[in-house]
């Protein structure tokens, strides 16, 4: 396994729409993997392959506390969403920044698991907003992208602020 890179925002890349996986082999599973280390060790709670390069349908997620209820969501689409709910999100491609963000707060979602077998589950809570909040990467959105055009801007600026003084 291997820590990938995360890319950080406003990266142009993170705006890139991840095209769905048409096989689930041994390249995805490996991509998994690496994910879920990146994830874990960053540490978050949920990492989508747009984030760190690779525009294809991938998402790992695990709110557990003791992180080992690890969730992979090959292709994912949203069945049915219910009621609203406004959490405080942050992101690995934004570090050190969190706002309140309005999303579903029920989802039914179907998936492709790290096998290639297709399943389905409720999530609600933090759960539910974790995946919403996946998913919009590979739509190529950041959680930023629903704060006003004034928040995005001064968000911008400091994140490149950092990674000039980072070099």
């Amino acid at each position: 396994m291997a820590l990938l890179s995360i890319l950080k925002y406003p990266d142009p890349r993170l705006n890139t729409v991840a095209e769905p996986v048409t096989e689930v082999n041994q390249e995805i599973r490996q991509l998994v993997k690496d994910m879920a280390e990146t994830m874990y060790a960053a540490p978050g709670v949920g990492l989508a392959a747009t984030q760190v390069d690779v525009h294809k349908q991938v998402i790992v997620i695990d709110v557990s506390e003791a992180k080992d209820e690890l969730l992979v969501l090959i292709n994912p689409e949203i069945l049915e969403s219910s009621g609203e709910a406004e959490c405080e999100e942050g992101c690995l491609s934004v570090p050190g920044v969190f706002d309140r963000v309005v999303r579903s707060e029920n989802v039914r979602v179907s998936a492709l698991d790290d096998n290639g077998n297709r399943f389905q589950f409720d999530a609600r809570g933090v759960r539910a907003v974790c995946v919403q909040h996946e998913m919009d990467h590979l739509k190529g959105i950041v959680f930023v992208e629903y704060l006003s055009r004034l928040k995005q801007e001064r968000i911008a600026r400091k994140m490149r602020k950092a990674e000039r003084l980072a070099l």
